[in-house]
């Protein structure tokens, strides 16, 4: 119960949050419920992706270099994101309460933590409680920052009159590069990883946040 908790934890910490942040015109918690669930279940099919093109990687024979961007880049960034980004369309690109930019950023991340919440469970339960407190300040909230970006992006391809094509596909190429370099920097264990690992993680912060507050602050709803 208490690996349980400490999986789940951080999730329902940062869900709690951008709640919280959506200030001016919150959504419907049935919504956002179907949202963390529909994060979850996309487990299933980036699990299948994930083995297959994971299999695939020794015909390549590439250099560990290679291997690292491919794991990185392919077998992970590329895959998640696209699961959670076809979950996000599938759930509000038409529906009534995608009504401003905002919202985007509300969904994505909820999509992104639902999956988020069940590969935590998994680590946690194989690799103990210091795996989850690592992940509690890494992984978890660079999976909500990845969702920040894809939202972001999802919202100008909806609401903006100008570069609807290009923000629809910024919407799923930019938190795939930004999950691609996450992982590739702890793949690659390459001298002074720890380093850069903390400026890059100090910029996706920076970056999410900032995402944030412009949004919000351009909110339709905002008194």
């Amino acid at each position: 119960m208490n690996l349980f908790i400490a999986a789940i934890a951080p999730v329902l910490i940062i869900l709690i949050y951008i709640y919280l942040r959506d200030k001016w015109e919150k959504e419907p918690l049935r919504k956002l419920f179907m949202a963390v669930v529909l994060g979850a279940l996309t487990i299933f099919p980036i699990m299948f992706v994930e083995m297959a093109l994971s299999k695939i990687l020794p015909f390549f024979n590439l250099n560990s270099r290679l291997s690292a961007f491919y794991n990185a880049f392919i077998v992970a960034g590329l895959t998640e994101e696209t699961f959670k980004y076809l979950a996000l369309l599938w759930l509000i690109w038409k529906s009534k309460e995608f009504n401003e930019k905002f919202d985007g950023i509300v969904y994505a991340v909820f999509i992104s933590l639902g999956f988020a919440m069940v590969e935590n469970i998994f680590y946690v339960f194989n690799s103990g409680i210091s795996t989850a407190i690592m992940r509690a300040v890494t992984a978890v909230p660079a999976h909500a920052i990845f969702g920040v970006s894809m939202g972001y992006y999802l919202s100008f391809a909806r609401f903006s009159l100008f570069n609807k094509k290009r923000n629809f596909v910024l919407a799923l190429l930019v938190p795939i590069g930004l999950h691609g370099i996450y992982d590739f920097i702890l793949m690659s264990n390459e001298p002074g990883y720890y380093l850069v690992f903390i400026l890059y993680f100090y910029y996706l912060y920076k970056n999410g946040f900032k995402r944030l507050n412009e949004l919000s602050s351009i909110s339709r709803f905002r008194k």
